[in-house]
C-alpha cells in the first residue's frame, strides 16, 4: 500500500499542466505526433505507453489530445518537482503495491476522465516485452478502452534512464487503435485479467515496432535498470 491514501485528483491540474507538457514536447523538443485522433474525445480512456526515459510522462501529457492524469512513481513526489506533480493532478504509484494508485485512477475513469499508464512499470528498453497487470485491471473495472502509445527518442543507447534530452531533440509519439477489453461470460476474473494484459502488451509492442520502422527512431539497446540488478 502506498504511503499516499487513495485520492481522486480533480480535473483542474491536467487542464493547465498539459500546456506545460505541450511546450516541452513542441518547443523544447521536436515531437512528431501521429494518430492523436484515435483517442476517444470523451468518456473514460486509458493511454498505455512504453517507457524508456524520465521525460516520457511530460511528453505524453503534452501531446495527448485531452487532459490526462498519469501514474508516476511516488519517489518523484518530493521537493519542488513533487509539488508540481501534485498540483498537476498526477497520481503517485508505489511500484511494490500500487493499490492506492489504482483506486485513484479508477475514480478518474469513473468520472469519464483520461489516465496515462506505463505498463512496463520501469524505464528500460521500451520494447513492451513485459507488462504489469494494473492497466488491464483498470480497463476491465473502469470499462475504459485502452489506446496504446509508442514514445520514441526520449532516451538513446548509453543515456541513463534519468537523462533529459537536449534542446530540439527529435521525438516521435504514435497513438494506436483503441482496444475494448471485456470479461467474457464464463471466464474467471483472473483469466480475464491475464488475457487483457497480454492483449495490451502485444498491441503496444507491435505499435512500437511499427512506429520505429516508420520514423527511423530506434529503441535504446541497453536497459540500465536490468543491468544494475545483475
Amino acid at each position: 500500500m502506498s504511503a499516499h491514501s487513495p485520492r481522486v485528483p480533480g480535473p483542474a491540474g491536467p487542464a493547465w499542466s498539459r500546456w506545460v507538457g505541450r511546450f516541452l514536447a513542441r518547443v523544447v523538443w521536436d515531437a512528431d505526433v501521429v494518430g492523436a485522433d484515435r483517442v476517444p474525445v470523451d468518456g473514460p480512456v486509458l493511454l498505455a505507453a512504453n517507457h524508456t526515459g524520465v521525460v516520457d510522462g511530460p511528453v505524453l501529457l503534452g501531446v495527448a489530445p485531452r487532459p490526462a492524469h498519469i501514474l508516476v512513481k511516488e519517489e518523484m513526489f518530493t521537493g519542488p518537482v513533487g509539488w508540481v506533480l501534485q498540483a498537476a493532478g498526477q497520481i503517485p504509484v508505489d511500484r511494490e503495491g500500487g493499490r492506492a494508485a489504482l483506486v485513484s485512477a479508477l475514480g478518474v475513469l469513473k468520472r469519464g476522465g483520461c489516465v496515462g499508464v506505463f505498463p512496463e512499470g520501469n524505464r528500460g528498453r521500451g520494447d513492451a516485452t513485459s507488462a504489469r497487470a494494473g492497466v488491464a485491471w483498470l480497463a476491465l473495472n473502469g470499462h475504459a478502452p485502452v489506446v496504446p502509445v509508442a514514445v520514441l527518442g526520449t532516451r538513446r543507447t548509453g543515456e541513463s534512464v534519468g537523462h533529459v534530452p537536449g534542446l530540439r531533440r527529435r521525438l516521435a509519439i504514435e497513438f494506436g487503435e483503441p482496444l475494448v477489453l471485456e470479461r467474457a461470460a464464463g471466464t474467471s476474473g483472473r483469466a480475464a485479467l491475464v488475457d487483457a494484459n497480454e492483449s495490451i502488451r502485444v498491441a503496444l509492442a507491435d505499435l512500437v515496432d511499427r512506429a520505429s520502422a516508420r520514423t527511423g527512431l530506434v529503441l535504446p539497446a541497453d536497459d540500465p535498470n536490468r543491468e544494475r540488478t545483475r
